[in-house]
């Protein structure tokens, strides 16, 4: 039988054939797709004729097309549904990969002749796109490596083989213990957990086949089980183990893997020429430096450590009128504050979730979209990954622009967290190639799905950035969609949660699961008062994991990585009934591979943008006026990474914002 990841897909838009791919296509699929890169490599590199930008540039942004098409079916179903095979076949490709990307970019003869085309650029006749996809291409060559000789040569590429065999042995073991772990209660432990959490836990026992009920890691569990159970021992057990994932002793301990990504890094930066991994990272950034990094960062640290020490007193008290003695621990946050936020603010969560249906908040999305540039989304009935995913044509004045995926609902095997990802770019090179994208995330399966407010951020989260790739209008790849520095990339998405703070949207699409009445005006008030509620803790948490993030990689790697974690915590004044988000064994986005790496502050850099560019909205005609969607669309969301960040940002808003409206964004601007 043809191996359907070697033919051509005659699918709806060629889309992955998922009904006919099997876990035994993937390796000889990727074998004769790797063979005929290398084939098309040798092509360029060793082309006799002189360098053009047809042939070089051009050539490579076209290399590779079977490469793209065995391996995006294979890392979307090895991320969203793992089993045994799929993890061996990740640990098989991830060394061959690495290898590949070195013949590539360390590859001399190439590397020249971009040089070459570099050097005589001005005589080219090249657009302006093209000119910044050769800058791109030339600095790669150099950030790779491919300026380096002998053993030095030799060591990065053997570098860059363990980073990335360790890297994916770091989210298979982090994996593991999400996947493992539970923790069964009966009926008599159920005090306090509302009814959805009730469901929750039982479709999670039926899931594991057993009795009862059952607490996973899944955030969608745990976060609520945190909130609402009266039972202390069982929140302490239950957050222990949450936050012990990856350090837990045994095959699955990341402890020593994330201290030889450490030196790994820090080597690697040294080799070309940086004293630290952060400074060899941030250049590419906005940011620029690890100052710059640590500049804004402290900015927002101070005051959110002040508000959390303030928040954390309250807390405490009301713990000791429960009768409860000593000191507020981490497991106990999340509980006294959901009994603040009733008594402050008159506001239970467990009260909006009735109306914050999974599918009216996707419609919420949509619609806000279709008013803001014009999209118009229609259920496609197409094979897909799995029997929960569902996919819609996505178009504009009847042409169309894109296939947008969604898989919402956590799962065994499935890894934790919610992602972006494409399928396959927009692009213009090979024709208009319109992008394949999908969005990941992990809520409660139920009848019908309800979120929480936090879920329903995320979901209108990953969808600004879904929309980042599908409003992508540029002729190269290499720029497409969300191929813009790390601490620009969280713009988009970070600005659309805005969207689901307007009253009008909340208005139409949060509506209760069982009257279909719209959500109440004081509730709906009461929810958008208590936006900023408990923004110490949050801000906190974050941070933390960031400042510990820059630490790591901008001095001398540590003998013990978790005696470092400490002391970089102990030196900031770390609440004790506050833990940093992401501890070192879990820190996925820093150690299971490159892409966060001293780079986890981009949420926030990125947030002191997105509240400056939603007042933007707000200075003119209100969330939804027209002329700001257009200027949005053309000067941040059609043009990838085709110009530096923040010239981008100036064409759009005209002046960079600071630090102040992220402040009051988080209700900390008035803290002391």
């Amino acid at each position: 039988m043809t191996n359907p990841l070697l033919a051509p897909w005659n699918t709806p838009f060629e889309l992955p054939p998922f009904d006919a791919i099997s876990d035994d296509d993937f390796e000889p699929a990727f074998a004769q797709a790797l063979e005929e890169a290398r084939s098309q490599l040798a092509s360029i590199a060793d082309n006799p004729e002189p360098a053009t930008f047809a042939n070089t540039i051009d050539a490579l942004a076209l290399m590779g097309e079977g490469m793209e098409k065995a391996l995006s079916p294979f890392y979307l179903l090895a991320g969203v549904e793992s089993n045994p095979k799929r993890e061996a076949l990740m640990r098989e490709f991830s060394p061959k990969l690495a290898a590949w990307g070195s013949e590539v970019m360390m590859n001399r003869a190439l590397a020249a002749r971009v040089e070459t085309l570099w050097q005589d650029r001005d005589s080219l006749g090249l657009s302006d796109e093209q000119h910044r996809v050769l800058f791109l291409q030339r600095r790669s060559f150099q950030r790779a490596g491919a300026a380096l000789e002998g053993t030095d040569y030799e060591r990065l590429k053997e570098i860059k083989n363990r980073l990335a065999v360790i890297g994916t042995q770091f989210t298979q073991n982090l994996l593991a213990d999400e996947r493992d772990w539970f923790m069964e209660i009966g009926a008599d432990d159920l005090g306090g957990l509302p009814d959805f959490i009730v469901a929750s836990a039982k479709a999670a026992a039926q899931e594991k086949g057993v009795e009862g009920y059952v607490i996973t890691l899944s955030r969608s569990i745990i976060v609520p089980f945190l909130q609402y159970s009266d039972r202390r021992d069982l929140r302490e057990k239950a957050y222990e183990a949450w936050t012990a994932r990856g350090a837990g002793g045994g095959e699955t301990d990341n402890r020593e893997i994330a201290l030889e990504t450490l030196q790994l890094r820090r080597e690697r930066a040294q080799l070309l020429g940086h004293e630290t991994f952060a400074d060899y990272k941030l250049v590419t950034e906005m940011a620029k430096t690890p100052e710059n990094v640590r500049d804004l960062l402290m900015q927002v640290w101070q005051p959110a450590k002040a508000q959390a020490a303030l928040d954390g007193e309250k807390l405490e008290a009301m713990m000791h009128e429960d009768g409860v003695n000593g000191r507020l621990e981490p497991w106990d946050w999340r509980y006294y504050s959901e009994k603040r936020r009733t008594v402050e603010h008159d506001l239970d969560e467990a009260a909006l979730k009735p109306y914050l249906q999974l599918d009216n908040m996707i419609e919420a999305a949509f619609d806000c979209a279709n008013r803001l540039f014009g999209l118009s989304f229609a259920p496609l009935d197409v094979p897909l990954h799995h029997p929960d995913a569902k996919a819609w044509e996505v178009t504009r004045d009847g042409q169309h622009v894109a296939v947008f995926i969604g898989d919402y609902f956590a799962r065994s095997g499935k890894r934790s967290g919610a992602w972006c990802s494409a399928l396959r770019s927009q692009q213009k090179l090979k024709g208009d190639i319109r992008p394949h994208v999908i969005n990941v995330c992990n809520f409660a399966k139920g009848d019908p799905a309800l979120l929480s407010y936090d879920d329903a951020r995320t979901l209108f989260h990953e969808f600004g950035h879904a929309l980042h790739q599908m409003l992508s209008d540029v002729t190269y790849e290499m720029i497409s969609g969300t191929s813009v520095p790390r601490d620009f990339v969280e713009l988009p998405s970070q600005l659309y949660e805005h969207w689901l703070e307007v009253p009008e949207v909340l208005r139409a699409h949060a509506t209760h699961h069982k009257t279909g009445e719209a959500m109440p005006g004081d509730l709906l008030e009461k929810m958008l008062n208590a936006a900023t509620y408990d923004q110490g803790f949050a801000t906190v948490e974050y941070v933390a994991s960031a400042l510990v993030d820059l630490e790591f990689h901008n001095g001398p790697v540590p003998d013990d990585i978790m005696a470092r974690q400490r002391d970089i915590l102990d030196g900031l004044g770390m609440p004790h009934a506050i833990r940093m988000r992401h501890a070192t064994p879990h820190f996925a986005h820093v150690f299971a591979g490159d892409g966060y790496s001293s780079a986890y502050y981009s949420y926030m850099w990125s947030e002191v943008m997105d509240a400056d560019a939603f007042e933007a909205f707000e200075e003119e005609g209100g969330a939804f006026d027209p002329a700001m969607a257009e200027k949005l669309e053309r000067h941040i969301l059609s043009t990838g990474g085709s110009q530096e960040a923040d010239a981008l940002y100036m064409a759009f808003r005209g002046k960079m914002p600071g630090v102040a409206a992220l402040l009051k964004g988080r209700g900390l601007d008035k803290v002391a």
